[in-house]
């Protein structure tokens, strides 16, 4: 999917940003040209300036009750400068030009070469042109305060009506209304206008005495009416339907065999086992299994992992990352073969590469590293049906909950939330308990099926790396992965 960079909407983006994060403070691109000349003039190799003003709302039910709601808003910029592989960094919620000269003046000590050199004359200012992925909504002023309400009481009443072995609901409804502002050494100038929006449904079901929970949930960058009757039906349904079928699951075997992942959010595997071990900096700093790898095999042939940006409306897209560049579509793996890794300028710069519009933080607090955004496999030529039915004897994980990775080896560990048992061909009984262990690396090497019904998550991923969240997506199709190791409750 290829989307045209769009010069009208950029223009109005950064006519946005500027509205609000500037004008008010008596602020122009004048003065933060000239606070990243002051930096450079201390011979740094890169600096930039990140401006932000974030609104977010949330509201939760439980028992029929609303019963928390969030409301909050938050600004500040931050100053970074870049020398050799040494980063020095400030930030500050107040948006004053004293208070920006002052961070410039923190920050631009890293190069050690003193305050021997004039300050450079500004380099002209350029517009950046970003990508127009999603509209630049106030998703928070999209729904008043009863419609979200009765939206969430909404997702109980369907809930319970669903099965009288519904004894208990809760759903959560966020709404994030995100702008920001990049400024570059080089005379970049960059805005986003970004709105993020989630519905989360658990319920909790009840038979014999036993409980268990299912959730889902969805959302993406648009306004809160994308949440009509027929996709909020949709997330019940599967929030009811895991919870029931867990009822009946059995405990789940062990040993080494073959494992089937469903498609879409099984996605988060792939994510977490091989998408950080693609990320720029692990890769400089050779700490990933994928380190000096690029042009060789580190999958089985039709294997080919994208990390994508670029998908309209998508939880994990971005018009431009947070260091100003457009967001794009980068092939990571091609056909088993490692084609490249995931950057930001400045591992980009240190590594002899292009940035990838990857650069990410969690806020103006934060600096910027190498993160994903939509990272998922393309699918292949058969059908999910035939894949289940080449299992002998092994497992079939649909969904999952919680992992763990070790970026160095490539170690995983990760629970299934949704499993089933498959003997010759045909499904057996859910199974409850089921743990992959594995091989981020080695794990691709045994991918033996691949289906054709790539799907991407609903858009509920939050990746976190060195303390910081951000927003993402996966996607995959079903796969069959052979001889994976599955530690089990029976």
């Amino acid at each position: 999917m290829d989307h045209m960079i769009a010069r009208e909407p950029t223009i109005a983006r950064l006519s946005s940003a500027q509205e609000l994060l500037l004008d008010p403070y008596g602020l122009s691109p004048a003065h933060l040209q000239r606070a990243l000349g002051e930096i450079m003039s201390h011979g740094v190799d890169d600096a930039d300036l990140y401006f932000q003003y974030t609104r977010s709302e949330g509201w939760s039910l439980e028992e029929g009750i609303v019963k928390t709601g969030s409301f909050s808003i938050d600004q500040g910029v931050g100053v970074r400068a870049v020398s050799g592989e040494k980063t020095a960094f400030a930030y500050s919620d107040d948006l004053s030009w004293a208070s920006l000269l002052d961070a410039a003046h923190t920050v631009r000590t890293i190069s050690g070469q003193g305050q021997n050199r004039r300050v450079k004359r500004a380099p002209a200012v350029k517009v950046a042109k970003t990508r127009s992925l999603y509209p630049g909504v106030d998703p928070i002023a999209t729904l008043d305060s009863t419609a979200k309400v009765a939206l969430l009481e909404k997702v109980e009443k369907l809930a319970k009506a669903k099965d009288p072995r519904v004894v208990q609901v809760m759903a959560g409804l966020a709404s994030e209304y995100d702008v920001v502002l990049v400024a570059r050494a080089d005379g970049t100038l960059a805005a986003d206008v970004r709105p993020l929006i989630r519905l989360s449904v658990t319920v909790i079901a009840e038979q014999k005495g036993r409980r268990e929970m299912g959730s889902s949930g969805g959302g993406g960058r648009f306004g809160l009416d994308y949440f009509d009757e027929a996709l909020v039906q949709s997330y019940v349904d599967e929030a009811v339907g895991y919870a029931l079928t867990n009822l009946d699951a059995r405990p789940a075997p062990a040993g080494e065999m073959v494992v089937v992942l469903g498609s879409g959010w099984p996605g988060i595997l792939l994510h977490e086992a091989v998408g950080h071990g693609l990320e720029g900096d692990f890769n400089r700093k050779g700490s990933s299994a994928f380190a000096g790898k690029i042009g060789k095999r580190v999958a089985a042939k039709g294997v080919t992992v994208l990390d994508d940006g670029t998908i309209a409306d998508r939880r994990g897209s971005l018009n431009v990352d947070d260091e100003g560049h457009p967001s794009q579509k980068n092939v990571l793996i091609e056909d088993g073969i490692l084609r490249g890794y995931i950057q930001d300028s400045m591992n980009a710069r240190l590594m002899g590469v292009k940035p990838t519009g990857n650069g990410r933080r969690e806020s103006y607090a934060h600096v910027p590293m190498p993160r994903m955004t939509n990272t998922y496999m393309l699918g292949g030529d058969k059908s999910p049906d035939e894949i289940v039915a080449s299992i002998k004897k092994g497992l079939y994980a649909t969904n999952f909950g919680g992992g763990q990775v070790d970026i160095t080896s490539g170690k995983f560990v990760f629970s299934a939330s949704q499993a089933y048992w498959v003997e010759n061909g045909q499904i057996q009984y859910p199974v409850k308990g089921a743990t992959l262990v594995g091989n981020g690396p080695d794990a691709l090497t045994r991918v033996s099926m691949i289906g054709n019904d790539m799907k991407l998550d609903s858009g509920v991923g939050t990746c976190g790396k060195e303390g910081q969240s951000v927003p993402v997506g996966v996607g995959q199709p079903t796969l069959r992965i052979d001889g994976l190791t599955v530690g089990g409750t029976a």
